[in-house]
């Protein structure tokens, strides 16, 4: 699994194609609150739910406020045998607003 971080994420999100994913794996209300445009929700305690409709994708941009829920979704989206695992940490969204980046509510 690749680990990257939310500045790498904010860098190639231009380039990303149809078959990369951003999965933001925050609660629903902090998704509500805003969350970068284009990305698939889903809370990090119901990743494995979703497995096989992730199967299809080249790279998976999974990330959270802060790091801790991305990596614990990471991890269990690899266990479940998914190799286009990319973990992005360092900051979060939390960096990506305070950064002022923007976002979609």
């Amino acid at each position: 699994m690749e680990i990257i971080s939310i500045d790498e994420l904010h860098d190639k999100i231009p380039n990303l194609g149809e078959n990369d994913l951003v999965l933001d794996v925050r609660s629903a209300e902090e998704y509500a609150a805003g969350h970068i445009e284009g990305s698939q929700h889903t809370p990090h305690d119901e990743v494995v739910g979703v497995v096989d409709d992730l199967k299809g994708y080249d790279n998976i941009y999974v990330h959270c406020k802060m790091g801790g829920r991305a990596k614990m979704a990471s991890d269990a989206l690899t266990q479940q045998g998914l190799g286009n695992i990319v973990c992005v940490g360092n900051g979060g969204m939390e960096r990506w607003t305070q950064m002022g980046w923007a976002v979609k509510k």
